[in-house]
């Protein structure tokens, strides 16, 4: 009978660059596996318009309150740009990430580009569900 081999144990998942297709998300939510995890490169079709880093846009002020008064809408996870660019893996397969915190991305119009502020993990989730779009609420900001 041949020896089975015990796979290594993972005790904590490091940040996850968004710069990534759902095939290699859903690839590492799956565990380690024999091949070592190399950068993905796009295909045809990417998750979001952009990955960005930080919040270009000026700071608009809103509270929980404020957000909660904005309708959600929806928008498509493609003409997103996401204003971070690391993940915690931990956090997009927690069934609980959204128990304390508002149902909906919150998603900021500027100059034309939607930012996905707050809903990162939320988004990913719903790309790898093989959804195209992102309930969000979604605000204007002038210059």
């Amino acid at each position: 009978m041949p020896s089975r081999q015990a796979l290594p144990t993972v005790t904590s998942v490091p940040p996850v660059s968004v710069h990534m297709t759902a095939s290699v998300v859903e690839e590492v939510a799956r565990g380690p596996s024999r091949t070592r995890y190399r950068k993905a490169l796009y295909t045809s079709s990417v998750i979001f318009k952009r990955v960005g880093d930080g919040k270009p846009y000026p700071d608009h002020g809103l509270g929980s309150k404020e957000w909660a008064s904005v309708p959600p809408r929806q928008v498509r996870l493609d003409e997103l740009v996401t204003t971070k660019d690391t993940l915690q893996l931990a956090a997009l397969l927690d069934e609980d990430s959204t128990f304390f915190g508002d149902l909906f991305a919150h998603v900021v119009l500027w100059r034309g580009e939607l930012y996905l502020e707050d809903g990162l993990h939320r988004a990913l989730r719903a790309a790898l569900q093989q959804r195209s779009v992102l309930h969000a609420r979604v605000i204007r900001m002038e210059d």
